[in-house]
């Protein structure tokens, strides 16, 4: 015998059929095509942004993440067995789709049959398994949301929608091939090739034939409009994240990471900066409401909001949409709160783990700027005095700018204005220069540098804060006087290459300060000396010691530089043990977003819950490689009373040890 199946057995194959069948397909496209339009016109709210560009790029990141579910294996369990049901769906609707060729076109036109043979046992035990393991995952999912339900985790009438829907489409497929089988494969050679299907008409087989048939009948107009009816609700449900998760890939930002977008504050035009409207957004921050699966990924990994802090990452971006749906002219700040807006730390947890590709921390910094620079607000006294001691110093630690670079005379490095012709220039950074613990990191580097034969300069009372935490604190007008102030002085001296011990630093410069036509290769400490250790001009004893690494936001998850800091830790001989929450999992110190200025009065301190992790290692050590942190993590230990169980300490520090022990 031929191994295939007559398609559409006992329903027909005349206009009876076709008719109605393509008929309400047209009605269902139309509805979904009308959903999406109205969907779109609100999109279109937002002011113009291109993200079209690198197509190349950004389709081959749509089919790493559609098709491999790159973004959403990253966490297990549901992650997992969400990609299992798309994958197993996605085999469902190929196989239809084929039925559909072959029995609407090559065989209705050409006579050409190619469901058949082998190919046709392969086909339909393929179908058959993946609709068993759809219905398992579709499962799985259902008992955590509804039974098992994760804190926090939100569940609406579209859910139920969604689930009722794709359960009830999965298990009418079984049926109506159970039945067909019942009358026409059982006691087959083919049978066994469709298994679930094969168990579903052994159950059926004490019905007559004239019963099954009314059944398949029945059953296949009914597993038909649950299809059509699918398409048709997209728009209208939360499954439209379908259509714009999936867009949302093509559309993701391509860098560089974390990059803001900077204001035009030349143009006299603009009546006003940032955004206290959903039409003060782009059309992508629109987008990315109906992209949220509402998965809560965000909120999980989001420090404020595992602190007690009122700040969810996924509520922002859906109070964005409820917003421009419902009443754009609503004001957004009123609506997400100003606690939430000033709780964010720009650690890009959220956007790092987030598996649609949308964008957090842009519209927090759009917010925080309205309130900044058009009603003068800032979420405490201590960040207005930290901006105005800026503004008159060049730094928010209010010392005086002539004494930026004493810490350098006793090390002989001189000022690009004294000396010009240097190797490189160390940007040092606000707490580098007038801090004292980290004036240690500072002078510990130039140490590595001179043992390795690098002539290091610095720009002294030249110098000023490179803006960075004014910027995502709001205040760009002071972030662009700084930033085009230090690229005028910077590109005076002729300077090939910038190294800096602040990863909040080197980020400003290597990727912010582009937009002011700064082209000057920026290094991180750590980079930099690992290449120098690397090309043997940094010998290091290494001496045992254990310790624990924090992965600071800044240069992990903004700049995705892991392994090199613990390349240089395991050169000094440190065996790192690893806090549960590391690499692009690492929890923030709380300094980010310019919370450095700014004093956490809400919730739990996120500096004691980090160093409470680092304590929980054993080590004693936590080393860092940046100011921010290193000062952060002084303070959580004395906030925690651990001073004596933990001791922080730049990367820097531990090389310059090995060094000075080598020199002996």
């Amino acid at each position: 015998m031929e191994f295939t199946r007559e398609i559409y057995w006992n329903v027909g194959h005349g206009w009876t059929t076709l008719a109605p069948m393509y008929g309400l397909l047209l009605v269902a496209l139309a509805v979904f095509d009308l959903g999406m339009y109205k969907r779109l016109k609100v999109y279109r709210l937002g002011h113009p942004l291109d993200r079209t560009d690198q197509r190349g790029e950004r389709f081959r990141f749509l089919v790493d993440n559609v098709l491999l579910q790159a973004k959403v294996l990253r966490v297990p369990g549901a992650g997992s067995a969400h990609a299992l049901f798309f994958w197993s769906f996605f085999v469902l609707v190929i196989g239809t789709s084929l039925i559909v060729i072959q029995a609407d076109f090559t065989d209705l036109f050409f006579g050409i049959k190619f469901l058949k043979g082998t190919f046709y046992k392969l086909f339909s035990l393929t179908l058959d398994l993946a609709g068993l393991v759809a219905i398992l995952m579709l499962g799985g999912l259902m008992v955590r949301r509804y039974l098992i339900r994760p804190e926090g985790l939100v569940t609406k009438g579209d859910d139920a929608l969604m689930h009722g829907l794709l359960l009830a489409i999965l298990i009418t497929g079984f049926l109506i091939e159970g039945a067909r089988m019942a009358v026409t494969e059982m006691g087959t050679p083919l049978a066994p090739w469709s298994p679930v299907g094969w168990g579903i008409a052994a159950l059926l087989t004490a019905m007559d034939e004239a019963s099954l048939r009314t059944l398949h009948a029945g059953l296949w107009w009914v597993h038909l409009l649950l299809a059509l009816g699918f398409i048709a609700v997209i728009p209208f449900s939360k499954f439209r994240h379908i259509v714009t998760t999936s867009a949302n890939y093509f559309f993701a930002d391509r860098g560089p990471t974390g990059k803001l977008t900077t204001v035009n504050l030349e143009d006299e035009n603009t009546e006003k900066f940032g955004a206290n409207q959903v039409t003060d957004l782009s059309w992508k921050d629109i987008f990315d409401a109906d992209a949220c699966t509402l998965c809560k990924r965000c909120q999980d990994r989001c420090p404020a909001s595992l602190t007690g802090k009122p700040l969810s990452p996924m509520q922002v971006v859906n109070q964005i949409g409820e917003v421009a749906f419902a009443d754009p002219a609503t004001n957004l700040i009123d609506t997400v709160g100003r606690e939430a807006i000033w709780a964010c730390t720009t650690c890009r947890a959220c956007q790092d783990i987030c598996p649609a590709s949308i964008e957090h921390v842009g519209k927090i910094v759009e917010m925080r700027r309205n309130l900044v620079l058009m009603e003068g607000e800032f979420p405490g006294e201590e960040v207005m005095t930290a901006m105005e001691q800026t503004e008159v110093n060049g730094n928010p630690l209010g010392m005086g700018y002539a004494s930026r670079g004493d810490w350098a005379e006793p090390l002989g490095v001189k000022p690009l204005a004294d000396d010009p012709e240097v190797d490189v220039l160390y940007f040092v950074g606000c707490y580098a220069s007038f801090d004292k613990r980290n004036i240690a990191v500072a002078t510990s580097f130039i140490k590595l540098c001179q043992a390795a034969g690098i002539k290091v300069g610095i720009l002294g009372k030249e110098e000023k804060c490179c803006g960075e935490p004014m910027r995502k604190m709001g205040n760009e007008y002071l972030y662009q006087t700084l930033a085009m102030e230090m690229v005028e002085v910077i590109k005076g001296y002729g300077v090939k290459q910038i190294v800096t011990t602040c990863p909040h630093c080197f980020n400003t410069l290597a990727k912010d300060y582009r937009d002011f036509d700064f082209d000057v290769e920026v290094v991180p400490h750590a980079v930099f000396l690992d290449r120098l250790t690397a090309a043997g001009k940094l010998p290091i004893k290494a001496e045992p010691f254990t310790c624990t690494y924090h992965d600071s936001c800044y240069l992990g998850r903004h700049n995705d530089i892991y392994d090199v800091p613990r390349k240089l830790v395991r050169a000094a001989g440190g065996h790192i043990t690893e806090m549960a929450k590391n690499r692009d999992q690492a929890f923030c110190c709380s300094a980010g977003g310019g919370r450095i200025m700014a004093e956490e009065k809400l919730g739990e301190r996120i500096n004691i819950k980090r160093v409470q992790m680092a304590v929980a290692t054993g080590t004693g050590q936590l080393l860092a490689n940046c100011p921010f942190c290193l000062t952060m993590f002084e303070d959580g230990v004395k906030g925690a009373d651990v001073e004596e169980q933990l001791r922080p300490r730049d990367i820097a520090e531990v090389l310059a040890e090995r060094l000075a022990s080598t020199n002996a």
